[in-house]
């Protein structure tokens, strides 16, 4: 006869197993959550591989460090492997980024450092979706390579220790220092251990030093990286364990990456991976296409103004005439707003915060711009043509370069608000909304002045 407690174990296997066969794992993850450790590695030795590994995934992570501590080392390993499984890493790629930041909790750190150790960098980001740290974060981007040592040791006893990882280590000058819990206390150089007495401490020698969480973009970390000039940029998870590092080489490639993307943007495109004459036809038209279509929609709200002020221009030819003026220095005068703060954004020296000082700004700036050029135009436009056009076209430019400047000014920090790369906010998605706003206020004033 089978008692009620192999029955309810097989019960709640077999529902386990269901829901991470089918990708329940709310469902999944709410069963778990109603076991004690004990019982978790019941379950869990019960199931295969994959799913053991789908499950661990889905416990939170005091939960996580409970049960792999209780583990044996071989069932440990075995674990680690399974996690790096293509079917694991997949299985958690797919969720969306609200989906995964509802149901992964961060993995200990041991764990994650572990499951990363070894694995190529392309595999480091496919993994970095089982850790659930998100797109373009310092998370995906680190390296486990690291050389650690402990505060209590003593020089002599560190030196013993490290010298195992030298050959693994892409970079040995730098040391950190950490608690028998992960957690960073600071750094140390190779230099330092060498030149100091054998029965100094560590702790005597380590100074703290710059870090970034996980979940930090990973521009901002790399930025960092480079500005302190850290030989390694320690990672972190919440709760200030160490987890990985980023190297001045790996922060110097995420910021060139970075870059090429801006210059993309900028010109209408996306960025491409592969060499440009290695890359096949197809990618480069598609790279284009999308933008162009973008700025082809934008363009009609251009011919509906003109079409809307028809009768103006029929009355008046002589307007249509300084069109291209107009647009041209709104267009610019918004391009150069937007390279500005996007620059100032990725430097750190502007933030969300600063929209509306960013706002005002620009519109004293656009302001005295427009005043100079408008008044150049008041003059040239009224000596060769009439002085009621001068007024129109100076009057123009004063109104229509403030507008374009704050419009620059603040399209890329609207996009950092909506987690949107600032460089989207491209020049010629600006120069088509400024091309629209220009020929309003400029045909809005030739109508209220000349009637």
């Amino acid at each position: 006869m089978i008692s009620p407690e192999k029955v309810d174990f097989s019960t709640i296997s077999r529902s386990l197993s269901s829901h991470l066969n089918h990708g329940e794992f709310q469902q999944a993850a709410r069963l778990l959550g109603e076991l004690h450790t004990a019982e978790a590695i019941e379950h869990l030795e019960a199931l295969d591989a994959t799913e053991a590994a789908l499950a661990y995934r889905l416990l939170d992570k005091q939960a996580a460090v409970l049960l792999f501590k209780d583990l044996d080392a071989e069932v440990q390993a075995e674990l680690i492997r399974a996690l790096q499984s293509e079917a694991v890493v997949d299985a958690f790629s797919q969720l969306s980024a609200a989906q995964r930041a509802a149901l992964l909790d961060e993995l200990p750190a041991i764990v994650a450092t572990k499951l990363l150790a070894g694995a190529s960098k392309a595999k480091r980001q496919d993994i970095g979706a089982l850790l659930g740290y998100p797109e373009a974060s310092a998370g995906r981007a680190m390296s486990p390579d690291f050389i650690a040592t402990h505060p209590q040791l003593t020089v002599a006893e560190s030196l013993a220790r490290i010298s195992k990882r030298f050959a693994h280590c892409k970079d040995a000058q730098h040391i950190l220092v950490i608690d028998d819990e992960r957690r960073l206390l600071g750094t140390i150089t190779l230099s330092e251990l060498l030149v100091e007495p054998g029965t100094m401490t560590v702790a005597e020698l380590c100074t703290p030093g710059p870090s970034v969480q996980a979940c930090e973009p990973e521009e901002s970390a790399a930025r960092l990286a480079v500005g302190r000039k850290a030989g390694v940029l320690p990672v972190l998870d919440r709760e200030d364990r160490l987890l990985g590092v980023l190297t001045l080489p790996m922060a110097l490639g995420i910021l060139e990456d970075a870059e090429e993307r801006r210059t993309a943007y900028g010109a209408g495109a996306e960025s491409l991976v592969r060499p440009y004459l290695g890359t096949p036809l197809r990618q480069l038209v598609k790279a284009r296409i999308i933008w162009l279509l973008v700025l082809a929609i934008g363009a009609t709200l251009t011919v509906k103004v003109l079409a809307s002020f028809e009768q103006t221009l029929e009355s008046m030819v002589v307007l249509s005439l300084f069109i291209p003026l107009i647009v041209g220095i709104g267009g610019n005068t918004g391009n150069q707003a937007a390279t500005t703060v996007t620059r100032a954004l990725a430097m750190g020296e502007v933030r969300g915060r600063d929209f509306w000082r960013v706002l005002m700004r620009e519109v004293r700036i656009g302001a005295i711009l427009g005043l100079g050029l408008g008044l150049v135009a008041l003059f040239l436009a009224g000596l060769i043509f009439e002085p009621s056009i001068g007024l129109v076209i100076g009057t123009s430019l004063v109104a229509l370069c403030s507008i374009a400047a704050a419009v620059g000014g603040v399209m890329p920090i609207i996009g950092k608000f909506f987690k949107v790369d600032p460089a989207v906010f491209s020049n010629p998605f600006i120069s088509t909304f400024v091309d629209a706003a220009g020929l309003i206020v400029y045909l809005s004033v030739a109508v209220l002045i000349l009637g």
